[in-house]
Parts: C-alpha cells; sequence; structure tokens
C-alpha cells in the first residue's frame, strides 16, 4: 500500500511541523506533499523553509508565499483607519516574515508550482492546489455549492483533489471524485467564521492517503503541539504583537 501525507499552511510554526512529521516517521510514511502558505504569520518563517528544503517533498505556491515574492510596501495608509487595515491584512507580519528571509530562501519559494499532479497509480492520479486548481486565492469548503466547484476542478480531470487555504480540514464527493483539504499544520482553527469567538488550539492538522488495488482511503488526522516552544519562538524572534498573538492560542 502506498500512502502520502498531505501538509498544507504550515505558517511559520516549526514546533506544529516537528509534530507532525514525528507522527509521519512513526507510521513509516516517505512521501509528503506541501500545499504550500509555509512561512508567513508564524515567528519561524527561515526555520520551516530550511525544514521543507530539507524533506525535499513537492510544494505548491499558496497565496502568502506568492506575497513573499513581493511583500506589502512598509509605507501604506495612513491614519486610525489605514492602520486598522493593515491589521487585518496581516501586513505587518507579512512585512516582518519577508524581512527574516535570505535570498536562497527567496529563489526556493520561486520553485514552488500552482499545481502539481502525483500518480497513486493503478490509473490514480492525485492533483494538489492551494485555493483551487485555477488560483491560491479561491476557496473551497463543504458548502461551496457544485455548479461552483464543477467549475473549478473542470479543466483538470483527477480522481483525487488536495488543496488547503482555509483552515477547515473536509472530505467530499464530487461525481467520481473525492476533493480533500488536510487542515492547516500551523495555524488551527477551533470554529468556522461567522462562529465567535475562534481560538487556536494547540494541535497540528494533516491527511494521510493511501492507495493499493485501485482504491483510495483518505484519513485526518490532528496532533497536538508543543506550545509552549511556539511561545518562546515568539518572544526569541521579536514577531510583532506577539503578547497579542498569544491571547489567541489556547492548549489541548
Amino acid at each position: 500500500m502506498r500512502k502520502i501525507a498531505i501538509l498544507a499552511d504550515l505558517h511559520g510554526n516549526l514546533p506544529a511541523l516537528e509534530a507532525v512529521l514525528a507522527a509521519i516517521a512513526a507510521e513509516g510514511i516517505e512521501r509528503i506533499v506541501c500545499l504550500g502558505d509555509v512561512a508567513t504569520l508564524g515567528p519561524q518563517p527561515r526555520e520551516v523553509i530550511a525544514r521543507l528544503r530539507a524533506l525535499g517533498c513537492p510544494v505548491v505556491m499558496g497565496n502568502t508565499d506568492a506575497m513573499l515574492l513581493e511583500p506589502p510596501p512598509a509605507e501604506g495608509a495612513t491614519g486610525a483607519e489605514g492602520a486598522m487595515g493593515a491589521a487585518m491584512r496581516n501586513e505587518d507580519f507579512d512585512r516582518w516574515s519577508a524581512a527574516q528571509l535570505t535570498a536562497d530562501d527567496i529563489a526556493y519559494l520561486r520553485t514552488f508550482q500552482p499545481t502539481l499532479s502525483v500518480p497513486l497509480g493503478d490509473g490514480l492520479t492525485l492533483l494538489c492546489y492551494h485555493g483551487s486548481p485555477r488560483s491560491f486565492d479561491e476557496r473551497i469548503t463543504a458548502e461551496t455549492e457544485d455548479a461552483a466547484l464543477r467549475e473549478m476542478l473542470a479543466a483538470t480531470p483527477a480522481q483525487l483533489y488536495a488543496g488547503g487555504h482555509t483552515h477547515q480540514q473536509m472530505l467530499r464527493r464530487h461525481r467520481d471524485a473525492l476533493v480533500l483539504n488536510p487542515g492547516t499544520v500551523g495555524f488551527a482553527k477551533d470554529a468556522i467564521p461567522p462562529a465567535t469567538p475562534i481560538r487556536n488550539p494547540s494541535w497540528a492538522e494533516y491527511a494521510v492517503i493511501a492507495s493499493d488495488d485501485g482504491g483510495i482511503n483518505v484519513s485526518l488526522r490532528r496532533v497536538p503541539f508543543d506550545l509552549d516552544a511556539l511561545f518562546a519562538a515568539m518572544d526569541a524572534t521579536g514577531i510583532p504583537r506577539a503578547h497579542w498573538r498569544k491571547g489567541d492560542w489556547r492548549r489541548v
């Protein structure tokens, strides 16, 4: 039986990534695919990039990966409205993350592809992307209407689709295919908007795909990670508004 671990939305959280990689190794899984958004929001963008590079796994381009290639300017809108807008768009985190990266890191991000097609054997194909096969900014959720989903997938036939972006674990059927979201390694949410409040539980999410004799088995996983290690990294690296960000997390 062939197994592939699917990771998405690491967001600069090295303790969460290490927890997932330890679980994957314990299961003997050697193939990994990453669905992008690897570095921003968390305190360890360079360390997460280095870990991914060491793995040598294929990575698709996420919306925040593309942003790091062209970060927002330091001088934006002014006044209260501008400051609030920047906070809502996480632009201070984006600029901080971009400033941590080396030229080699940026060159590595440029190797990410919009989509990846992975043969699973027995005539089965896994298509990987970030938001949808058409755009890393599109969202596919359990509530996406069938007609809209059909348009997103029509040009890229596959038996299994895997994308991230929403930070929501999901497995749904679409005609003869399965559509998977492994959730987020680095930035889990315990509720879905517009529900409130929304906190970040200290678990890391991923998925495992097993294929054999023409069949596909998909399992959604989550493992706890060391929240104290994440907080220590926030303190050590000088990420913006660390005290505020710590308040969003809760232990599980």
